[in-house]
């Protein structure tokens, strides 16, 4: 399976964001990872609307939106006015998550779901046949720099053999903590894409001779 790699641009160097962005496109990474979050649904707030703004003018590449926010569904026309080509959102954080998918798809944007760790395959299952992509938190979310939670794996695995029984056409990204060990573990095992932060990309040295190293794992 061809890998996907995303980057995760809240651990980018905000000093200089116009030669990070370069430097990741020469790289040839595929998608640009921007959080967005309102203080509430999450106990931080992300990135900024120009720094998307500017993401998105920049390359012509993927760029993606995972919403930790209340009320996403209130923000799909603005996001989708932005130019992005993925819209994440937590399904426990809207009252009708179904619509929402709906509009989301209605706007010819891909519609992903964020999945907490606390978050149970139960609640969702009504909504594995109709997303694009489901993002798998692999950290609680809201804070870049912590420990990969491994129990979490089980369900990444229940998702792969739903995926696999009931012929969803989802495809599967963690986030939280992916270092190189994880992205060769996980995508033996079904999973597409992986948010790459301060464990694997970030600080780790030069991004054309990391990336390509990365999608060989």
């Amino acid at each position: 399976m061809e890998k996907m790699l995303f980057a995760s641009m809240m651990c980018a160097d905000y000093g200089s964001l116009k030669d990070e962005v370069k430097a990741l496109e020469s790289a040839e990474i595929d998608v640009y990872h921007v959080d967005i979050m309102d203080g509430s649904y999450v106990p931080n707030f992300g990135m900024g609307l120009q720094d998307l703004e500017y993401i998105r003018k920049a390359t012509k590449k993927l760029v993606d939106v995972h919403l930790m926010i209340e009320n996403p569904s209130r923000y799909v026309d603005f996001f989708a006015a932005k130019g992005v080509d993925i819209i994440y959102f937590h399904p426990e954080a809207d009252v009708h998550p179904a619509r929402t998918i709906d509009s989301i798809r209605g706007k010819n944007i891909k519609a992903g779901i964020a999945l907490n760790p606390g978050t149970s395959l139960e609640f969702v299952k009504p909504l594995l046949g109709i997303v694009d992509y489901i993002l798998v938190m692999t950290v609680n979310p809201g804070f870049a720099g912590q420990k990969y939670l491994e129990y979490v794996n089980e369900k990444i695995e229940e998702l792969v053999e739903l995926k696999e029984k009931k012929g969803y056409t989802y495809e599967l990204v963690v986030d939280g903590a992916i270092s190189p060990e994880k992205i060769s573990e996980l995508s033996k095992v079904g999973v597409k894409g992986f948010v790459l932060g301060t464990s694997a990309l970030f600080g780790k040295g030069k991004y054309e001779e990391i990336i390509p190293e990365l999608k060989k794992l």
